[in-house]
């Protein structure tokens, strides 16, 4: 992990706004319509150059492919892994249940409503290696053309899998995460041996804990959240930690939240990834407070923090001062080397997610990018 030696560098989550355009093709794929293969695959070769050039000219330093190529960031595994046709799974969001009305707005999100995610019912194995490989050289490309310095690719962690895709194959859910990490390892080397930075989405250890386990007390949550990381630990086993960061995510909805896992409870989990950056919501209104637990907690000094300085479901464009005084009262507790400016999670977590336009998102990592000037000029005096 690259880290801020001469100044705040910036990053995001991975998933950006993608073309109304892609976005038809994809949702023509999703519901089994027919599409040109070759069209689609070409659309979104040239959608990644386009998104990588935003994302320079709104200086981002460390860029995504957009997960343009993506119906969202876990669901697509349904069409790289086989061992997937079973029924689909029933989420329960334990802070939606006394909303129904925002239950209803949720889940009739246009890319939420369409995704797909079939139960495991057989052995999963690798079906399609090709599909990473063509993630892989479409952001290679991207970056010759528009001169990028840093760059990552985002996959999905085998607990997130295990949170979607419910399974109904493997004697017990240990057999079954491990299976799956077993199973991405492929996708995850595939990456890194490109020399490419690779964010595993682990949403698992934070939004996990009010969907997959809200029955569990908090003791027990932790218990499975360990497990989680060591399947985790077990895919990452013959990749460079340097190349690896972990995203923690609460839910990249628009809800009350009120039953989310504070930080406190699952940061020294998260520390135990065999990763190198970790990257938390930090700027929405029910985490924004939590960086004072740095006042406690010491990072471990192999690891970058990526605290979100944007939020990611709101239409405001945050002040660059405001993204300053975030960044700045962070590095102040666990140094600015230690320290790049991210986003809270992706602005196209699913094709068709319309929570903040296309137009004001590009805007908003343009204030990221002014927001860590301001603070680096401040830091660096």
């Amino acid at each position: 992990m690259i880290r801020s030696t001469e100044r705040i560098l910036t990053t995001h989550t991975g998933s950006l706004p993608r073309p109304d355009d892609l976005i038809k093709l994809m949702f023509a794929k999703e519901e089994g319509n027919p599409v040109d293969k070759e069209n689609l695959k070409a659309r979104v070769a040239l959608a990644v150059s386009e998104i990588v050039l935003k994302q320079i000219e709104a200086g981002i330093d460390i860029v995504s492919d957009g997960e343009v190529s993506k119906p969202s960031y876990a669901t697509y595994i349904k069409d790289r892994l086989n061992g997937f046709g079973g029924e689909s799974v029933s989420l329960k969001y334990q802070d939606l249940v006394e909303f129904p009305s925002m239950a209803q707005r949720v889940f009739n999100d246009p890319g939420r409503s369409r995704r797909k995610t079939p139960g495991c019912n057989s052995a999963i194995t690798i079906n399609d290696k090709q599909a990473v490989l063509d993630d892989v050289l479409n952001l290679q490309n991207a970056i010759v053309n528009n001169e990028a310095n840093s760059s990552f690719i985002s996959a999905a962690s085998p607990g997130v899998i295990s949170l979607f895709f419910s399974n109904t194959h493997y004697p017990d859910f240990e057999t079954y995460i491990f299976a799956v990490a077993d199973a991405m390892k492929y996708e995850y080397e595939a990456i890194t041996n490109a020399g490419i930075g690779l964010q595993i989405d682990c949403p698992d250890l934070a939004m996990g804990r009010h969907i997959q386990y809200a029955v569990l007390d908090t003791i027990n949550f932790q218990k499975q959240a360990e497990m989680h990381v060591s399947a985790l630990n077990h895919a990452l086993q013959n990749i460079n930690p340097d190349l690896v960061r972990l995203h923690l995510c609460w839910g990249n909805y628009e809800g009350p939240h009120h039953c989310d896992v504070p930080l406190s409870d699952i940061i020294d989990i998260a520390f135990k990834a065999h990763v190198s950056g970790i990257s938390f919501e930090a700027a929405n209104p029910r985490h924004a407070h939590e960086y004072t637990i740095f006042d406690e907690v010491s990072v471990p000094d192999h690891l970058v923090l990526i605290p979100g300085v944007i939020e990611s479901k709101s239409n405001f464009i945050e002040h660059p001062e405001l993204i300053a005084q975030r960044i700045e009262r962070m590095a102040k507790r666990i140094g600015r080397e230690q320290l790049i400016a991210g986003s809270d999670c992706g602005f196209g977590t699913w094709v068709g997610q319309a929570a903040v336009e296309p137009e004001i998102a590009w805007a908003k990592l343009a204030a990221l990018a002014e927001g860590a000037r301001i603070a680096s000029e401040k830091l660096w005096k």
